[in-house]
């Protein structure tokens, strides 16, 4: 058995303000609606600095004690697809949106009322719960079922 394998590095960030949570109302024709910003971990760079930093560049915050939280996977391309989960209380900065879609804070209780992207409740659950800490995408045959653990 292999001992390596194909793999792609991202992350997304849940930044907190009392009982809001900043969402980025996407504007990508492959992953539209209200979902928690992130983007990809450049090589050699940290995972850490690289969620802190796509947070920035899609927000113009900057986090402050990150936390990684959780991981979600997912098969992609004979390899695997790694999102690093990560969370804050702390900011600073002057909220705006990029080119990726309109930046929001939003009432956790008013998530229900929105067009989210299809995985944002359970996903939320791993980043909240501190007795879960992965969200996985099982694959059998066409159909994609969600696993936390």
């Amino acid at each position: 058995m292999a001992k390596f394998e194909n793999c792609e590095l991202t992350n997304i960030f849940l930044l907190r303000r009392g009982d809001e949570i900043l969402l980025q109302n996407r504007v990508s024709e492959d992953w539209r609606g209200y979902a928690l910003p992130g983007g990809h971990v450049e090589p050699g760079e940290s995972i850490v600095d690289s969620a802190v930093r796509e947070l920035y560049e899609e927000s113009g915050l900057t986090a402050k004690n990150p936390r990684l939280c959780g991981i979600k996977q997912f098969p992609k391309g004979g390899g695997r697809y790694l999102v690093f989960l990560f969370i804050a209380d702390w900011f600073e900065g002057e909220l705006r949106s990029s080119e990726e879609g309109e930046m929001e804070w939003v009432k956790r209780s008013d998530i229900k009322n929105l067009k989210t992207v299809s995985d944002l409740e359970e996903l939320l659950r791993v980043m909240e719960d501190p007795d879960l800490s992965e969200f996985q995408y099982v694959v059998d045959g066409d159909d994609w079922q969600v696993v936390l653990k």
